[in-house]
């Protein structure tokens, strides 16, 4: 199996598992305070990561230049605003609709990484990404009523539109983090992902908590209050977010995005298997229609 793909699965379940800690997290923390510690309490142990490759692979610490800086920056900042149009998606009455086009950001990161990165993928990938589009959508909409006239209807409302907003911001920031990688210019890969995920995650604390020290002063002094709770979604983030930025160094980001939708079956599997919640058939069938989605871009990948 190649390592893009274990990297990808990984990152998808660790991911998964970041969001449930930060859910329990918002009992006591702001939206901005359950995010901002994904990236303060991330630095440390994404130091960990990178320090570990140095020492597996032999290679040196990469040295940083302006481009590389300026593409982690913008990153980092799309990631915040992405972050935030899908909180907003989820404040308006069409929550359905803003989670569903949420999740179009597979397709969405095939489409950007081909128009302004040149990647070009197969045609059994792009029928994959599609399926798992598909698939992703009936997941989303499940026990809603809407049905896919209602879905295109309903394209220009606040939710969708956030929720679109959501997907490219988070393809951009898949774009840009390989471009980041490859601005340093033929260094170990995996040594350059982590290392952009510590410069990353260290600009994004610094702008998330300068704008919560003006904005929210007694959420920046809670989100470290807390810290016994809340350094365990570090640790989470750290690890799905390295092995993102790994698996982008080594495939195709349009790839590793549309094999990351894995992420939504595991949170039916994990709250059917572990919760004992019931599945609904509209469940199974989404899961169905992810799952051949996966194997068809897996096949177009060539693995």
């Amino acid at each position: 199996m190649p390592l893009w793909i274990a990297l990808t699965f990984i990152a998808a379940l660790f991911q998964t598992w970041r969001t449930a800690l930060q859910q329990k997290l918002r009992a006591t923390l702001s939206v901005n305070g359950a995010s901002f510690v994904r990236f303060v309490y991330g630095v440390p142990f994404g130091l960990a990561l990178l320090l570990a490759a140095l020492a597996v692979s032999g290679a040196r610490l990469p040295a940083p230049n302006r481009e590389f800086l300026l593409e982690c920056v913008l990153a980092g900042a799309l990631q915040i605003v992405g972050t935030g149009l899908l909180i907003l998606a989820f404040g308006f009455r069409s929550f359905a609709v803003g989670s569903a086009y949420a999740k179009t950001e597979g397709v969405q990161t095939a489409i950007v990484a081909w128009a302004i990165a040149g990647e070009t993928l197969r045609l059994k990938a792009w029928l994959g990404i599609l399926l798992g589009v598909v698939g992703v959508l009936t997941l989303s909409l499940a026990g809603h009523g809407l049905r896919l006239r209602g879905l295109l209807r309903a394209t220009f409302q606040p939710a969708a539109l956030c929720g679109l907003g959501t997907g490219l911001c988070f393809a951009l920031v898949s774009v840009l983090i390989k471009w980041a990688n490859l601005a340093l210019h033929g260094g170990h890969p995996i040594v350059q992902a982590l290392y952009a995920l510590v410069v990353t995650n260290s600009l994004q604390t610094l702008m998330q908590g300068a704008w919560m020290a003006w904005r929210e002063p007694a959420q920046l002094r809670a989100a470290f209050t807390h810290w016994r709770r809340a350094v365990w979604v570090g640790a989470m983030s750290a690890v799905g977010s390295g092995c993102w930025f790994s698996a982008f160094a080594l495939a195709p980001v349009g790839l590793v995005r549309s094999l990351g939708q894995m992420e939504v079956p595991f949170i039916l599997l994990f709250s059917h298997f572990y919760l004992k919640e019931r599945m609904k058939r509209s469940d199974v069938a989404g899961l169905t229609l992810v799952a051949l989605g996966v194997v068809l871009v897996l096949l177009g990948a060539g693995a």
